[in-house]
C-alpha cells in the first residue's frame, strides 16, 4: 500500500549522502537563508536599491553554487548507478537538470 505522506513524484536515492557533504550543504543553505533575511531587513530599512540588488546577486550566486554541487554529486552517484544498470535515460535527465540551473 502506498504511503499517503509521499507524493507520487517523490524519489529517493539508492545510496546515502556522505555526512561531510550533508554538513557542507547544510552550511550553504544556512548561509543563503541568512542572506535572504538580510535582504528582507535591507528592504524594511529602505536601504539603497543598488545595495539590495548586490545582495540579491550574491544570494543568487550562492544558490546556484549549491545547485551545481548537488548536480555534481547526482552525476557522480545516481547517474553513474543508473547508467551501470543500463538506464541511459539518466543522461537525458542530467542534461535537463543542467538546463534548469542555467
Amino acid at each position: 500500500m502506498e504511503n499517503k505522506d509521499e507524493s507520487c513524484c517523490v524519489r529517493h536515492r539508492t545510496s546515502d549522502r556522505d555526512p561531510e557533504e550533508l554538513k557542507d550543504l547544510a552550511c550553504r543553505i544556512h548561509r543563503i537563508q541568512g542572506q535572504l533575511s538580510g535582504i528582507e531587513k535591507m528592504l524594511q530599512q529602505n536601504l539603497y536599491c543598488g545595495d539590495v540588488l548586490n545582495q540579491i546577486a550574491a544570494a543568487e550566486n550562492a544558490l546556484s553554487a549549491l545547485g551545481y554541487q548537488v548536480l555534481k554529486t547526482h552525476m557522480e552517484t545516481c547517474m553513474v548507478e543508473d547508467v551501470k544498470e543500463g538506464k541511459n535515460e539518466a543522461v537525458d535527465e542530467a542534461w535537463s537538470l543542467m538546463k534548469k540551473l542555467k
